[in-house]
């Protein structure tokens, strides 16, 4: 069996930046053992495996696919630079004639559309609530040090804790952070936290390109130290940051080594559209 697969480089327009996805585009059912093996494979931080909702479908004319995300270790519940990848492949490698592209996930209905150079992903948006921070004390500090911290709040859609550095640091303090994830999975084993954030505001003064929001974010519990530029992330940094900046329109940079720029958008309908460009780096074949 022969799976034409990709590799495209999400929230970016320069090869071997932003967050690379592997795209599969799958012509027949895959025995479900073999998601989880190929997305361990390619070993990046997610595998996306897009399928016909009907045989007589066609990746080219047809525009409601099935999609899901994998990590090296597990199947995730949304993953937006898979998204934003699987888009690419459609629009710019298939040709597709469609306007916008609807996926049918473990998240619900997801749309893409194209909008000049970038694709737009419309995803659900999360609300942050506070939190106690002598119940996370171990595992923000397993993060960030002695850094200091301003807010701590939780997302329990997502499963996700958005740690907020004081305004005193600038972008150059966040990306000189060292994360060990071992330290975290020691520091956190109950479940509740299944991805952490570090975040700060934005500078509009500095020598880099002016940003409302900057941050990074870690995924050891599902096998991702550092994921290089997160879309899901930022279905719960769009809430949080819109609400202390008084925004509904954002662009956001995450600070990962590799980095990428996002845009955001928050929709009367209580959803977010997150924007992004995108460089397909590889195109090939599976054999299984």
């Amino acid at each position: 069996m022969q799976i034409s697969i990709f590799t495209v480089d999400a929230f970016t327009d320069q090869p071997f930046s932003g967050n690379p996805a592997a795209v599969c585009l799958l012509e027949d059912e895959l025995e479900e053992g073999w998601h989880q093996k190929i997305a361990k494979e390619m070993n990046l931080s997610e595998t996306a495996f897009m399928r016909k909702l009907d045989p007589t479908d066609d990746f080219t004319r047809s525009s409601h696919f099935g999609l899901r995300w994998f990590t090296p270790a597990k199947e995730v519940p949304l993953c937006g630079h898979a998204t934003l990848a699987s888009a690419a492949v459609l629009f710019h490698n298939k040709k597709n004639v469609n306007s916008t592209l609807t996926f049918v996930t473990l998240s619900g209905e997801l749309n893409a559309r194209q909008a000049g150079d970038r694709i737009i992903l419309d995803l659900p948006l999360y609300p942050t609530y506070p939190q106690d921070f002598q119940e996370v004390e171990k595992l923000v500090k397993a993060a960030v040090g002695d850094m200091n911290v301003q807010d701590v709040r939780y997302s329990p859609d997502t499963k996700k804790l958005l740690v907020c550095l004081s305004d005193a640091y600038g972008r150059s303090d966040l990306e000189k952070i060292q994360v060990n994830g071992q330290e975290l999975l020691l520091a956190e084993k109950t479940g509740k936290v299944q991805g952490l954030i570090v975040t700060l505001k934005g500078d509009f003064h500095g020598k880099h390109e002016s940003y409302d929001f900057f941050s990074r974010y870690f995924a050891p519990w599902v096998g991702v130290l550092e994921d290089p530029v997160t879309g899901s992330a930022h279905t719960v940094l769009s809430s949080y940051w819109s609400q202390q900046l008084g925004k509904k329109e954002m662009c956001a940079f995450q600070c990962s080594a590799r980095g990428g720029k996002l845009k955001i958008l928050l929709r009367p309908d209580g959803r977010v559209d997150v924007s992004g460009q995108t460089v397909i780096v590889l195109k090939g074949f599976l054999t299984i």
